[in-house]
């Protein structure tokens, strides 16, 4: 274990955003639910985005709703929570002229400023609070008295006390209820980019695939291939999400467990794990992020393909058909 240190309601001063206007650039799932938070909270907020749905929805919420450059000139804590593949543009057209000595860049995601497609001034603080949860589960876990756990960072302490305030901002949206953890904005962004490719989306799906192919190549029922590598993925990781591996291993059979030990090091051996060392160095390095902005300014054509290509796979047309027949009537 590391010395890493959690901090909590009692390490966070709400009272530091006294006076203060957020302008939370982005209403989409975390922004609308960080931006109530904070809201409840006490805390002055305004929205930034462009016209459409999500203008309409912040309106609906009660907030002041202005254009991205309306939003930035007037907010003290510019909190930028767009797709990462748009922040650039926006802020270089929209932000960046409002980028005065004393503002505060915030995010919550390390993205863009780790790999420089955003230069902020060196007179900003630019500092980062980060849910480690979907929006939606932000919102729900606040509004039940309690919090997700989160990350903070201060990438850039102009004024002294951008840790500070970025903890503020955490205490804001309930996050230190639960509890957050300080951490660099280099090691949020390569962690958050390697789970979700090697684990947790990528490694994840392509194993779930793998699995289904394996059984109906053999001849197995596609639908009951479906329960098996699909389905049952939920009842296996609620138990992992609320106890470990141990508390998962507590309920299954003992048969299953046994396969655990000597199947699972038999499909994820050394080899599997040189390539996620492969992985982790191209995103170090920048290399996928690269590949990422030029894929985004080319059109995402191989994107949308693999969207396709996905949306054609015997998993999910056998999957749209069952569970269709197990909805509630």
């Amino acid at each position: 274990m590391s010395d890493i240190k959690i901090f909590h309601d009692n390490d966070a001063d709400l009272s530091l955003l006294n006076g203060l206007t957020v302008g939370v650039i982005g209403y989409g799932s975390q922004g609308r639910a960080q931006a109530l938070n904070m809201r409840d909270s006490g805390v002055k907020v305004i929205v930034g985005v462009r016209q459409g749905p999500s203008f309409e929805k912040a309106k609906e919420d009660g907030f002041a709703v202005f254009s991205v450059k309306e939003a930035a000139e007037q907010a003290d804590i510019i909190h930028i929570l767009l797709p990462d593949e748009k922040q650039a543009d926006i802020y270089k057209n929209e932000i960046e002229p409002c980028m005065k000595a004393g503002k505060i860049l915030s995010c919550s995601h390390g993205f863009n400023i780790c790999f420089k497609y955003i230069v902020p001034p060196t007179d900003v603080d630019v500092i980062m609070t980060a849910p480690k949860a979907p929006g939606t589960e932000v919102r729900k876990t606040y509004e039940a008295g309690f919090g997700v756990p989160g990350l903070v960072a201060a990438h850039q302490d102009a004024s002294g006390k951008a840790k500070q305030i970025a903890l503020a901002i955490a205490k804001a949206e309930g996050l230190t209820r639960a509890g957050v953890l300080e951490c660099t904005f280099e090691q949020e962004t390569y962690e958050d980019l390697f789970g979700e490719q090697a684990v947790l989306c990528g490694g994840t799906v392509e194993l779930i695939k793998a699995g289904f192919e394996t059984l109906t190549e053999a001849g197995y029922p596609p639908e009951m291939a479906y329960f098996e590598c699909l389905h049952e993925l939920k009842l296996i990781v609620d138990l992992i999400y609320e106890g470990g591996i141990q508390k998962m291993n507590e309920v299954i059979s003992n048969t299953a467990e046994w396969g655990e030990y000597v199947t699972g090091a038999k499909l994820i051996d050394a080899g599997v794990k040189a390539k996620m060392k492969e992985v982790l160095n191209d995103i170090e390095s920048g290399k996928f992020a690269k590949e990422w902005m030029e894929e985004v300014h080319n059109g995402a054509t191989v994107l949308k393909k693999k969207r396709e290509d996905l949306g054609a796979h015997p998993i999910e047309i056998v999957g749209k058909k069952i569970r269709s027949l197990f909805e509630k009537k």
